[in-house]
Order: C-alpha cells, then sequence, then structure tokens
C-alpha cells in the first residue's frame, strides 16, 4: 500500500515579538484579559514589507533542507491560508517564483483555521494515486495587516499572529505516514466566525462605508465557536482513529489548531490525555490559523517531542465551519 510521509518540516515567524503589555498601548484590553480568554502571551507580526509569500518560503526553504531537497525536485505546491497577499492570484505562484521554481502545479487552500488539513487531505490523495510525489505544504498568514485594534475589534485583534509552517510530503510502502485524514464542513454557521468584505457577493465588492463599519476585518460569536470546537474536534480524533483500527491510547501526540488555549485544554480534558500527549504553544505565537498545525509540528519534532514511529494526530475547527483531523505515523 502507497502511503504520504512526511519527510521534513519548516517554519518561519516574524522577528518582531509583539506582548500583551504592548497591545495595553494599543487598545483598550489588558495581559491579565487576554490570558484569561485565550492563554496568549505574545505573538508575531510581520514587518511592513514582509509578505505571507516571504515567510511561505522561509518555512519551506527550511523543509527544502532538511530534506535534502532541491525546489526543481518538487512537483506540487499547496499552500494554505486566510490571510492572501493579494484578491487574486492565489500566494501559492509567489511562493513558486520565490523558489526559483516553474510549471508545477499551485493549489491554495481556502479552509481557513482547517486549511492545512484540507491541503493535507489533498496532498496525501495525490500521493496514494500517483498524481504527484513530492509535494510541499504549506500553512502562511500575516494576519497583522488586517487587524482591528480599537475597542470595538479586541475580541479578535488580540488574538492573531503571524508564520508559515511547511512539510514536503512524498509516498512510501512502509507502515507509517498518514494513517488517515478527514475533513467536514457545516455551512449553516459561515458567519458565525467571517469576514463579510471584499467578496463579490456585494455589489461594489468594497465601499468606503463598509471599511468604515469594519466589515473587511474578521467578526466571530466566541461563545459559539468555542461550544462547536470543543465537540467537533475530538469527534474527529476518534473518527481517524476508528478509521485506523487504533484505540486512543496509543496515540504519542495530539496537536490541535492553536486557536484558544481553553480551546485545546477542553479538547484534552475531553479525550482523558495527559499533559505530556498535547502540544500547545499558542502562548508564544497567538493563532496563526492555517500556519498553526505545522508550525506546532516542526516545534515538537525539534524538541523531541515526537519521535521516529511515534503516533501523532492532528485536529483543527474554523471557520466555515469546518473541521478535520488527521493520524500519522512519524
Amino acid at each position: 500500500m502507497i502511503r504520504s510521509r512526511c519527510l521534513s518540516t519548516g517554519f518561519r515567524v516574524p522577528d518582531r515579538v509583539v506582548t500583551n503589555h504592548e497591545l495595553e498601548g494599543m487598545m483598550e484590553t489588558s495581559d491579565e484579559w487576554i490570558r484569561q480568554r485565550s492563554g496568549i502571551e505574545e505573538r508575531r507580526w510581520a514587518a511592513e514589507d514582509e509578505t505571507g509569500a516571504d515567510l511561505a518560503e522561509a518555512a519551506s526553504r527550511m523543509a527544502l533542507e532538511r530534506a535534502g531537497m532541491d525546489p526543481s525536485e518538487l512537483d506540487c505546491i499547496i499552500l494554505a491560508t486566510l490571510s492572501p497577499d493579494h484578491f487574486f492570484p492565489g500566494t501559492g505562484v509567489f511562493l513558486q517564483r520565490q523558489l526559483g521554481v516553474t510549471d508545477i502545479p499551485c493549489l491554495d487552500v481556502r479552509n481557513q483555521c482547517s486549511g492545512f488539513l484540507y491541503g493535507l487531505s489533498v496532498a496525501d490523495a495525490w500521493i496514494r494515486t500517483g498524481a504527484y510525489r513530492r509535494i510541499l505544504l504549506v500553512g502562511a498568514e500575516v494576519h497583522s495587516a488586517g487587524l482591528d485594534l480599537s475597542l470595538r475589534g479586541r475580541d479578535t485583534g488580540v488574538l492573531f499572529g503571524d508564520g508559515a509552517g511547511a512539510v514536503i510530503l512524498a509516498p512510501t510502502e512502509e507502515a507509517r505516514g498518514v494513517l488517515a485524514v478527514k475533513v467536514h464542513a457545516d455551512g449553516r454557521h459561515a458567519e458565525t466566525l467571517w469576514t463579510d468584505m471584499p467578496g463579490c457577493a456585494h455589489r461594489p465588492y468594497i465601499t468606503c462605508e463598509a471599511i468604515e463599519e469594519k466589515l473587511h476585518v474578521a467578526a466571530m460569536q466566541g461563545r459559539e465557536v468555542f461550544r462547536h470546537a470543543v465537540k467537533r474536534m475530538p469527534e474527529t480524533v476518534h473518527e481517524v482513529l476508528g478509521e485506523a483500527g487504533l484505540p486512543l491510547e496509543a496515540v504519542d501526540m495530539v496537536i490541535p489548531h492553536q486557536a484558544n488555549l481553553r480551546i485545546s485544554q477542553a479538547v484534552q480534558k475531553t479525550l482523558g490525555l495527559p499533559d505530556g500527549k498535547v502540544y500547545n504553544n499558542i502562548q508564544r505565537y497567538g493563532n496563526t490559523t492555517a500556519a498553526s498545525i505545522p508550525i506546532a509540528l516542526h516545534e515538537a519534532v525539534a524538541e523531541g517531542r515526537i519521535r521516529d514511529g511515534d503516533l501523532v494526530c492532528l485536529t483543527a475547527f474554523g471557520s466555515g465551519f469546518t473541521w478535520g483531523a488527521a493520524l500519522v505515523r512519524w
């Protein structure tokens, strides 16, 4: 049986560290308020001339170096983001150009916090069918360019950070790699966590009035998001374990999307997992949406928290609503 396995990981976060105390000087908030509601202590913000493609390139080059590969050996790029550098084309082609690669396909995935898992499901299917053999999968975000740092926007403005994470996937016939991946969606809740404009459902798709009303920044019903997230994430963890025929006790590490530390802790409690089996880094990076899982995955591997042969479960929930999980034998 052909499976897709991760050859290497890479990541990049901007140099600028923005603490909660610094945000206190930008809006009506406090370090205590942010920590209690999210667990976040600091996040990274990109420089004014630093793009999502720049962060993605740095993470990708790290992953390529760790795999002993040249960019020319890639035959597909999948890039997940909710903060594209431009309305169109997608950020993937800019990453491709900066890597010095031409002709290979670039797929941009717009499933927000679940984007990396949606991208993984596509990459896994393509590798299993033999369509491509060396796929670069990246999550990259520059949220700081679009945050509402007013009192009105503080519920979301304090949450998000910038960064990128990358993995390189390739086929294997060994009993390792991606064992199962499941993704879901429920569009009935689409407006619960969204950015309304710009969008072609409107004529015109952006106006000065819309900007004044802050329709171009994220709006979230936090309690509803929390309620659904803590239900759906454990469900899909059990779903992928069931597909692989493995018990929860076999899992060595769970890496949840870093949306909110309280969500991660609730998921951990529901699953009955000890602290040593759940990896969190939201305290240092905030919510980096599509980049959060690959960043955390890279750090967990680099720190020796994930070792060869370990069973790793990735899970995410976000806007759409969309959610999913993947089970990987490292």
